[in-house]
């Protein structure tokens, strides 16, 4: 389903997802005239499973454009919104919000310390008391992914990495972290001009990580979100080509990643099917939101156990 039909925006991107209670979502996004332009802000819209409500503005930046919202709710009870802004993503800064009534209402925004740029697409996950939050960085001839990591509830963060592939300074950005059965980390990431997702691993919790390889996965210079589920599967979704933004497929791991299978189709037709934000409620269905051609953001739900 659409979360929303009509919208004060002409074009929306980027969304991101999050359980606030058993069986109730929220879903955010950036809007505007155009991605990049001046009026581009965060929305939301929260999903009380049976419909989702009227769209809402939740932050914005005076005349400079918002990217790639990421919201997060810690084993704390914290629930955080981080977002970017700034001209372009050479020169963005992040902010992030928090909230203590499951959205309904957000504190005021906190710009991040310059270096540091929070969740950059994809969702943090916790590892043995800390939050790991995916990011990159985008600069003049250099993409490179990172981890950035909390001990006290994302009140302060230490950046970790960098993740690259060898001999590819453009290569990598917008991690998305699975943990295995033994104990590693994973990070898979977009990548550009490699035409495959690059992976790499961490053995201490995120502190340093393996150089980056290309895996027998796809990848058109697209974001990717993934998830591991309580019975220890990986559900990857992302777009299956090297050169398009269609389909939109869910894929699945059951040997930490060592190999994948195609278990879902969420879009196979011409457009741009992107940005996939991917999760486990509590009810144990896969819920996934993503661009729906720049013009909606489209929701779906999986049981995985049918899949």
């Amino acid at each position: 389903m659409f979360i929303f039909e009509k919208a004060p925006f002409p074009e929306c991107h980027a969304s991101t997802v999050v359980e606030t209670e058993p069986g109730k979502l929220l879903c955010a996004w950036f809007g505007g005239l155009k991605e990049g332009a001046s009026d581009v802000k965060i929305w939301q819209s929260a999903y009380d499973g049976k419909a989702w409500s009227p769209v809402e503005m939740v932050a914005a930046e005076p005349d400079v454009p918002c990217w790639n919202p990421v919201l997060f709710k810690s084993s704390r009870g914290t629930l955080f919104l981080f977002y970017k802004a700034g001209k372009s993503p050479t020169q963005w800064s992040g902010f992030v919000k928090r909230s203590s009534d499951g959205g309904k209402s957000w504190g005021k925004a906190e710009l991040l310390p310059a270096g540091l740029l929070g969740p950059i697409k994809n969702k943090p996950i916790e590892f043995k008391g800390a939050i790991l939050a995916p990011t990159s960085v985008e600069s003049y001839r250099a993409w490179c992914s990172w981890v950035e990591r909390s001990t006290d509830d994302g009140k302060t963060w230490t950046r970790y990495g960098p993740i690259a592939v060898p001999g590819k300074p453009y290569g990598l950005i917008q991690p998305t972290l699975l943990t295995t059965s033994d104990g590693r980390i994973l990070a898979l990431n977009r990548a550009r001009g490699i035409g495959q997702i690059c992976q790499a691993e961490s053995r201490d919790g995120g502190l340093t990580w393996s150089e980056a390889k290309p895996i027998d996965l796809l990848n058109p210079n697209s974001g990717i979100d993934a998830v591991t589920t309580r019975d220890g599967q990986f559900f990857l979704a992302f777009n299956n080509t090297s050169t398009l933004r269609s389909p939109l497929n869910l894929a699945r791991s059951t040997d930490d990643g060592k190999t994948w299978k195609i278990v879902a189709t969420a879009e196979d037709t011409p457009g741009e099917y992107s940005y996939p934000a991917l999760i486990q409620g509590s009810d144990g269905r896969l819920h996934l939101t993503y661009t729906w051609n720049r013009k909606h953001i489209k929701y779906l739900n999986y049981d995985p156990k049918k899949l």
